[in-house]
């Protein structure tokens, strides 16, 4: 037993070391390294295929977009517009220092104290009396950039209104005092000027030229959302031509790229580093980015902003007809035979359109040969030609075409050149009655035409819109004073073959043509 026990420990030492010996050896002969360590798994890798990067456009376009910062002039509020609060039978003052509500307006307020001599109340005006002077206060906050190597700024008319000091933020945190040149509000767009003793030369951008832009085209918008500063967020285009309700000049680009407040003013820019839009509005049920974001094309922008810089204002062409679009129905019921061009609902006194002779009930098909798609399109391409250019407007009239030359006016002031006419009036009181029983209305006869005084809810005229109240002053463009006047009209468009009757109806807040069908009875 003591011998093996001996035996053993020698042994065990002899194998290590004869078996280290022939591993290291073995080790050396393959040329591997004579240290053991353990051995793991490579990390995962993927040779993903490689995406075209924005980098170079951003970097190449970032020093020519500014984030624009607006002060206005914080007026004293009259004292019987003065606030008073109570809560609980307590004033304000007596509420705990620290109650919400307190803590609340104090913050709101940026005072220590919403009483106290510390400056204006930005909420109710400035309190502190007569014997102070008005501050600036900030009030807004945008983008912009640069158009111009001197210092021209491109923004939106609503980022500088009613500003009295204007700052513009370059990207490198650099800020420069600037002034406002011109604003155009028909198109929401506005020119600012870096201050003239500034005399470097800035980097700038250009517009492109949109009409090649395609719907799915990427584009790259920078800006200064919620005040954060430069700001890249990547779309692509979604739509063009878009039409949002703000006004006759409405020709937007619709864009997926994030765009939230703060970004108005600031460009879209294409992957060549052009400005293609002007984000000027975003459409969101929460105030936040849902990936429908409008800005203004580059076409638009391109000659309101050369104006602007030029004269500080925008001159365009008037015509002076108010307009309504042409339907299906219309186009029938005076034998057009396209739904197009604008329906002149009524020529506005001593307007080009009603010196040469435009009438109500006339429909604009061309300006000097080029066909009028509808009221959006004739109110632009009127926008833009020069005043005191004489034009040929092509009319449908009595059912055939005529030209008519027309010089074009200046657009003034706040006139509205053209407008479509969609609203209704109220229902007025009950008259006597004549029944017009084929048409579902009745109406009662005056001076200046006929009185709708009820409408069949189940009838064709309740559809479109008549209403109690309404007043028909002409049935295809003939003036009305009788329902007997109507039925002549009515079977004289019967016997041309037509289906629909063209009646032009006046409520308190204009007047508008609507087509009723007159082949039944």
């Amino acid at each position: 037993m003591s011998k093996i026990s001996a035996f053993r420990p020698g042994l065990k030492t002899a194998l290590k070391t004869s078996t280290v010996a022939g591993l290291a050896a073995v080790m050396l002969a393959t040329g591997i390294p004579a240290r053991i360590s353990q051995s793991f798994a490579d990390p995962v890798s993927v040779q993903a295929p490689q995406v075209a990067s924005f980098a170079d456009v951003v970097q190449a376009v970032s020093p020519a977009v500014v984030s624009v910062r607006v002060q206005s002039d914080v007026k004293p509020a009259n004292d019987e517009s003065n606030f008073s609060f109570n809560f609980g039978g307590r004033g304000f003052d007596e509420l705990p220092d620290d109650h919400p509500l307190k803590r609340f307006f104090r913050e709101f307020g940026g005072q220590d104290d919403p009483h106290g001599d510390r400056g204006p109340d930005r909420r109710f005006g400035d309190r502190r009396g007569p014997g102070h002077k008005p501050h600036l206060r900030p009030t807004a906050q945008g983008s912009g950039f640069f158009i111009s190597e001197d210092g021209y700024i491109v923004t939106n008319n609503h980022v500088v209104k009613d500003g009295a000091a204007f700052t513009v933020v370059m990207n490198d945190g650099t800020e420069l005092d600037a002034k406002l040149v011109g604003k155009d509000t028909r198109t929401d767009l506005a020119v600012l000027k870096v201050d003239e003793k500034d005399k470097r030369k800035f980097t700038y951008v250009s517009f492109a030229d949109d009409s090649q832009i395609r719907v799915g085209d990427w584009v790259v918008a920078v800006g200064n959302p919620f005040g954060l500063g430069g700001t890249v967020t990547a779309g692509i285009i979604s739509a063009r031509g878009r039409d949002i309700g703000s006004g006759p000049y409405d020709d937007y680009l619709q864009v997926d790229a994030a765009v939230n407040r703060g970004n108005s003013g600031g460009p879209t820019f294409n992957l060549n580093g052009q400005v293609v839009g002007i984000n000027t509005a975003i459409f969101s049920p929460s105030g936040g980015n849902v990936g429908i974001a409008f800005a203004i094309p580059a076409s638009v922008a391109k000659g309101v902003v050369a104006d602007l810089m030029k004269d500080g204002k925008v001159d365009r062409g008037w015509l002076g007809v108010q307009i309504q679009p042409v339907s299906r129905d219309i186009a029938d019921s005076l034998g057009l035979a396209d739904a197009a061009g604008a329906l002149v609902v009524e020529p506005q006194a001593d307007s080009p359109g009603a010196k040469a002779g435009i009438k109500k009930g006339d429909v604009i098909t061309a300006l000097d040969g080029e066909p009028v798609k509808d009221p959006r399109d004739l109110a632009r391409r009127v926008a833009d030609i020069a005043p005191g250019t004489k034009v040929d407007v092509t009319l449908w009239r009595d059912g055939k075409s005529q030209n008519v030359p027309v010089e074009i006016g200046t657009l003034a002031g706040e006139q509205i050149q053209a407008s479509t006419s969609t609203d209704e009036a109220a229902p007025a009181e009950e008259n006597s009655e004549q029944a017009l029983a084929d048409l579902g209305i009745s109406v009662t006869p005056g001076d200046d035409g006929l009185t709708v005084s009820s409408v069949d809810p189940d009838s064709d005229a309740s559809d479109r819109g008549l209403k109690e109240g309404d007043r028909i002053t002409s049935v295809n463009n003939q003036a009305v004073k009788s329902a007997d006047d109507v039925m002549k009209v009515i079977e004289g468009a019967r016997k041309d073959g037509r289906s629909k009757a063209l009646f032009q109806i006046e409520t308190k807040d204009g007047s508008r043509f609507l087509a009723l069908p007159i082949d039944q009875g």
